[in-house]
């Protein structure tokens, strides 16, 4: 059995940030819930998390693990002292950092194989140019690692070492209690090192199996924006970097933020500035263009997505073509050869094959047959301020620029509504409909200019 134990109780002081240093944002999601994703990803119970500044916070925006409080911060060995009560003897304990968010599942399960019987603990470690800030792993002349010793407490020899501790280790739960019970708090900081139950572990005569993450990224921990900073660009520019590799077309590897999972066929073309959120799926030929943001999409072949364009929630089957300037807002479907123009809103509608929403329009719970065309300055009145009604466009139907329809109302298939009209009854098919006050022409009317000319 694995067990998780995320330690997360850090205040972040050094963020200069009200909200807890596990729940600021990478890529738009908190730094806990990476570690979270990775921990259930290779576990068999619910990861403990231990918490502190901020608990009520943390809590409420994640559902599933043990919550463990930590009433005072006194370091990572006191941190896990209150969580190894809940780990059985049996379990390997796996012990991860909520501010240390990319670690990978393949990553941890490589560590976790590294433990049994004969090798209780393993550690996680990397070799780095600059390992400022970072506890250094002592080994002796056999290469066997023998101590952590933190930067405070280094010589200035253990400060020369590149290879350094990224805190994450997978240990038995028996070893694990008996050596957090010999812990003390004698060091330059006066906090309780988890690392000293290194020194335990060899001390009792056992060797200490290390493993490395295959990206250094893995194991940037964040303590500050800058670090935050830095840690979103690597991991922009590695997630670009897969979708380069899947064949994707990226007009500026530095001018496109992924803030969720997406997946792309051939021949997908991405603009600069591009922010891609959620899930989302570009199929074969997809084009986005510059300063669009799409957000939990899937949209078809050839599909073609025009500059400053916002889509949230939709979904477009082949040879659709959107904006420039338009919002698709969510439960929308746009079928096949349909065309949604600038300035265009839509929401909670299905647009039929090859119909038409050029410019300047609202279509707001409409289910809309094929070949509509939609004129300028177009409305669904869809919501009369208590609920929302429906407006059904049956197919070839043509609704003249600047008309209203106020549902729940039906346009009928191949009718005609003309310009100007608010059509609040149900529109026949094959018929045009229109709705006008009479048009009069007032003779021998001055305009205020002209009444001013007569005065003087």
């Amino acid at each position: 059995m694995i067990q998780p134990i995320i330690l997360a109780a850090g205040k972040g002081t050094r963020m200069k940030s009200r909200l807890p240093k596990v729940l600021q944002p990478l890529a738009g999601r908190p730094l806990l819930a990476y570690v979270l994703d990775a921990a259930q990803a290779v576990a068999d119970v619910p990861p403990l998390v231990v918490i502190g500044y901020g608990s009520g916070q943390v809590q409420a925006r994640f559902d599933g693990p043990r919550w463990v409080l930590q009433g005072e911060q006194l370091g990572t060995g006191h941190a896990v002292q209150q969580a190894a009560m809940h780990v059985a003897d049996e379990a390997i304990a796996l012990i991860l950092y909520g501010d240390v968010p990319l670690v990978q599942p393949q990553t941890l399960k490589d560590l976790v194989s590294l433990v049994d019987e004969n090798h209780p603990l393993a550690l996680l470690t990397v070799a780095l140019e600059d390992p400022t800030g970072y506890g250094r792993i002592v080994r002796d002349q056999h290469h066997q690692v023998v101590a952590i010793v933190e930067q405070k407490d280094a010589t200035p020899q253990q400060l020369a070492i590149r290879e350094v501790n990224t805190g994450m280790m997978a240990v038995f739960g028996r070893q694990l209690k008996r050596w957090l019970a010999r812990l003390d708090n004698d060091n330059a900081q006066g906090e309780y090192y988890l690392t000293d139950i290194i020194r335990f572990c060899v001390e009792d005569g056992h060797e200490i199996h290390t493993t490395s993450p295959s990206l250094q990224l893995e194991v940037m921990g964040v303590n500050d924006k800058a670090q935050l900073a830095q840690l979103e660009r690597a991991w922009q520019r590695h997630q670009v970097d897969r979708l380069l590799a899947a064949g994707v077309t990226v007009a500026d590897s530095a001018r496109l933020d992924i803030r969720g999972s997406v997946s792309v066929g051939q021949d997908v073309f991405i603009d600069v500035n591009v922010v891609l959120e959620g899930d989302v799926h570009l199929a074969d030929g997809v084009h986005i263009g510059p300063n669009c943001v799409l957000k939990d999409v899937s949209l078809g072949e050839n599909t073609q997505v025009h500059a400053f364009s916002h889509l949230q929630g939709c979904k477009t089957e082949p040879d659709v073509s959107i904006g420039p300037y338009a919002r698709i807002r969510p439960d929308t479907t746009l079928a096949e050869g349909a065309r949604v123009g600038n300035f265009v809103e839509i929401k909670q509608s299905a647009i039929g094959a090859g119909s038409k929403v050029n410019h300047l329009a609202y279509i707001g719970d409409t289910t809309m047959g094929a070949g509509v065309n939609i004129g300028a300055g177009v409305i669904t009145c869809n919501y009369d301020g208590v609920n929302k009604h429906r407006t059904v466009i049956g197919d070839g139907a043509f609704i003249g620029s600047d008309s209203q329809l106020v549902a729940p109302v039906e346009v009928g298939e191949g009718a005609t509504i003309g310009a100007g009209s608010t059509i609040v009854k149900n529109a026949p098919a094959q018929q045009l409909t229109l709705s006008r006050a009479k048009q009069v022409t007032l003779k021998n009317w001055l305009s205020p200019k002209q009444r001013c000319k007569g005065d003087e």
